[in-house]
């Protein structure tokens, strides 16, 4: 099944590359790495600007967030994450697949850190993630928070010529080879 390791190239030599959503949004994503399985090739992408993410606190004092992932909620909150992250020379992009921020991230102080556990088949991932702003709508609190890991994207060339986000399943699947592969490089 698998035919040749990921590429030796340096990733910023191969340019950039672009995915796009259903809803024709776009992300411009550094080309990391490409993995040749099966005669088909796929590619490991990082996005060039800084993902984030929006929270809701649910308590008072916001010990308990829930991460926002309805459009709706996204949307109508939008505009003043847009004002807020503009106060620190920071640009909000509604881009495909995460909103992501252009400008120099503030310097990381560990009481911004925020640790996310998230189920991932029977196990706990925990996600670091750095505060960015919070602000209020609607008398509750929102916080803007990005990941400190990189956020990275595994895709496919279609047909078309176009990239294309794997789906779940697929990622699954190869899943095994893109660790080889990133454990044999750290040794």
């Amino acid at each position: 099944m698998f035919s040749s390791p990921f590429s030796d190239k340096n990733e910023r030599d191969l340019g950039v590359i672009t995915l796009t959503d259903e809803q024709g949004r776009s992300l411009e994503c550094y080309l990391e790495d490409s993995l040749l399985v099966d005669g088909k090739e796929y590619f490991l992408l990082l996005p060039k600007d800084s993902p984030v993410e929006f929270f809701v606190s649910c308590s008072k004092g916001g010990e308990e967030v829930i991460l926002i992932e309805d459009d709706t909620t996204i949307e109508q909150v939008y505009p003043i994450a847009q004002a807020v992250l503009a106060e620190q020379n920071l640009e909000l992009k509604c881009t495909a697949y995460t909103l992501t921020v252009v400008g120099n991230l503030p310097s990381m102080e560990e009481s911004d850190t925020f640790t996310l556990e998230i189920e991932d088949e029977e196990e706990l991932e925990p996600e670091e993630l750095q505060l960015l702003a919070k602000f209020y709508y609607e008398d509750q609190e929102y916080t803007i928070y990005t990941p400190i890991d990189p956020l990275l994207f595994f895709a496919q060339k279609h047909i078309s010529g176009m990239m294309k986000l794997l789906s779940p399943e697929e990622f699954r699947k190869l899943q095994p080879l893109l660790e080889e592969h990133l454990f044999n490089e750290t040794d």
